[in-house]
């Protein structure tokens, strides 16, 4: 990766000129002293000895990146030049029982990529570039010894019939964290000696270097897929739809169990028309072998009014579409935010077709949890 001069001021460029930018060109790096201290802060600083470093307090508290709205102005400056690396205070597994059993303790969070719904920079002011945690080795140890007290999985469920799943992406996309460091490949390496357990995550980053990783289908990737016409439009510094698609395949083949997300599912004019050409692509995409495997979740969308108006200083044009008061009511959320989604009336009719249109494309790929 190259390394220019540091700098996070300036205006963001536009969002067709996002697309053009490297996912990730480190200059800045901002470090806990004792995420440094680890050797898995040693090599992560390796990697960019040209960046300039600046010790902080905490990853959670970096002015110049979290918790200034006006950042909206360098927000895709900030994510691919800047890298935070920490240290994970809480490193407990916790239950979830709906894409996954549980959701282990995050290896990173942020993300590079900028999709204009995601919920995720909401946690750290928005602009929330990688932060990358170096205590691998305690998240490791924790997994492992919460796996060993579950025992044998008793009875299927929809998460897995046999496995105890577990989601270590909640808060970044794993394949492009792996482009920071080795937690997601030690955690991969982690799961082929856990016979009773996998683990999982989703990803809308195409990232090859791991189908050398052998995971002796101990893991599942979960690559989100919706119409590329919407993609284009709010799916930012991702991999293109078609890319996603192609690599189905080829994961499968290198030892990946291989699910897709629907997500999210966005209602808009045509709607359905697009998401019954994504599932023709998928279906004369997919080999025997991928779609005797293939499982899917959908997810229609959830919006977060403070989150509309950041993204209005930036993308506007994605609010066309995600912000609907038309079709959508509140949700207080659990941390008091107002989040909005579809009518719940109108939510079921939306999901009933859904269904009924991957039922007729994509007959033998069944939908393990719908929201």
């Amino acid at each position: 990766m190259s390394v220019v001069p540091a700098t996070l001021n300036g205006m963001s460029p536009t969002v067709s000129e996002q697309r053009t930018r490297p996912l990730l060109d480190i200059t800045r790096i901002y470090y806990e002293r004792a995420a440094a201290e680890l050797p898995r802060g040693q090599e992560i600083l390796a990697r960019w000895p040209g960046a300039d470093l600046v010790e902080v307090e905490s990853h959670w508290r970096i002015p110049e990146l979290h918790g200034d709205e006006a950042n909206v102005r360098r927000w895709v400056r900030i994510k691919t030049e800047a890298l935070v690396l920490g240290v994970k205070k809480g490193v407990a597994v916790r239950p979830n029982g709906r894409s996954a059993d549980f959701i282990a303790p995050s290896t990173a969070n942020g993300c590079a990529m900028a999709c204009a719904y995601c919920y995720v920079p909401r946690r750290k002011g928005y602009s929330n570039p990688i932060t990358v945690f170096a205590n691998i080795d305690q998240i490791a140890g924790s997994i492992h010894r919460h796996i060993g007290r579950q025992g044998v999985k008793a009875e299927p469920n929809q998460c897995d019939p046999h496995a105890w799943v577990y989601d270590i992406g909640e808060n970044s996309d794993c394949s492009a964290d792996a482009l920071v460091s080795d937690n997601v490949r030690d955690l991969v390496d982690l799961f082929k000696s856990e016979p009773t357990a996998k683990l999982s995550f989703a990803t809308k980053f195409v990232n090859r270097d791991l189908l050398e990783w052998d995971p002796q289908g101990r893991s599942r990737i979960r690559f989100s897929l919706m119409p590329a016409p919407m993609a284009k439009l709010v799916d930012i510094r991702t991999s293109p739809i078609p890319e996603r698609i192609a690599a189905i395949n080829d994961f499968v083949e290198a030892g990946w169990e291989v699910h897709v997300n629907f997500s999210p599912v966005i209602v808009a004019d045509g709607w359905l028309d697009e998401w019954r050409d994504l599932f023709d692509q998928l279906d004369g995409a997919l080999s025997e072998r991928a779609k005797a495997q293939l499982s899917s979740e959908v997810i229609f969308l959830t919006h977060n009014e403070q989150l509309h108006e950041v993204n209005l200083g930036w993308h506007p044009k994605a609010e066309e579409v995600l912000w609907r008061p038309d079709l959508q009511e509140n949700k207080i959320s659990q941390n008091g935010a107002l989040n909005v989604r579809y009518k719940s009336g109108a939510k079921r009719g939306y999901l009933a077709q859904f269904k009924a249109l991957a039922g007729e494309g994509l007959p033998y790929c069944d939908i393990r949890y719908a929201f």
